[in-house]
């Protein structure tokens, strides 16, 4: 049976992927943390659109992807501190004034490193319909190919990953990364496959 403690670290890992992440970045952990369940890394398109090769979709995607670095927008909207574009970025890089910062985008902290690091196990999970996150790869730590929106790339080819900014690297050598899928749309899984692939971890 797994300790409450270690339900409630469950709990807050399964917050939106900035506020598990200031958990890791901004505090340092009394000990060593069981498990972080990750969900997305950066999006670049609008929820609920019916998919890359609609004009719509693509056309929305460039109209939001104007304003998304505004400093009042990053400021105010949680929608644009994800927003990761791919074909800009130097913009990207500039002016997120979350994702870029917790990615080690723009220089690295250490005490990020350190702390993702000291987790026995980092579990991320695809939600393979899933009509929110895009592209979907990105709950997989993978993401666009740079300069261009069309191919993803996964993890292991990613400079975060090559430059082991984050320690990523290092911790799938070690077997610490867990890559589950299931399917299904958003956040959306059974009781059942919870704890059929989630509580083993806390046990």
């Amino acid at each position: 049976m797994a300790l409450p403690s270690m339900l409630w670290l469950l709990a807050v890992a399964l917050l939106p992927a900035p506020c598990a992440a200031l958990r890791l970045g901004h505090r340092d952990p009394a000990g060593p943390l069981p498990l972080v369940i990750w969900h997305g890394m950066g999006v670049f398109g609008l929820p609920r659109c019916p998919g890359e090769s609609s004009h719509i979709c693509d056309l929305i995607r460039k109209t939001l992807n104007a304003g998304a670095y505004n400093k009042a927008v990053q400021e105010r909207l949680v929608q644009a501190e994800y927003w990761h574009d791919p074909i800009k970025e130097d913009m990207y890089r500039n002016h997120s004034i979350f994702l870029a910062d917790i990615n080690q985008e723009r220089g690295v902290n250490e005490s990020y490193k350190k702390n993702l690091m000291a987790l026995k196990k980092f579990v991320m999970v695809k939600f393979l319909n899933d009509s929110i996150v895009d592209p979907v790869d990105s709950e997989w730590f993978g993401f666009y190919r740079s300069g261009q929106d069309k191919e993803t790339i996964p993890l292991q080819k990613t400079t975060l990953y090559t430059q082991d900014r984050l320690g990523l690297r290092e911790m799938d050598n070690a077997g610490q990364l867990v890559f589950l899928a299931v399917e299904g749309d958003h956040l959306q899984l059974s009781e059942e496959w919870f704890y059929a692939h989630i509580i083993p971890f806390l046990e």
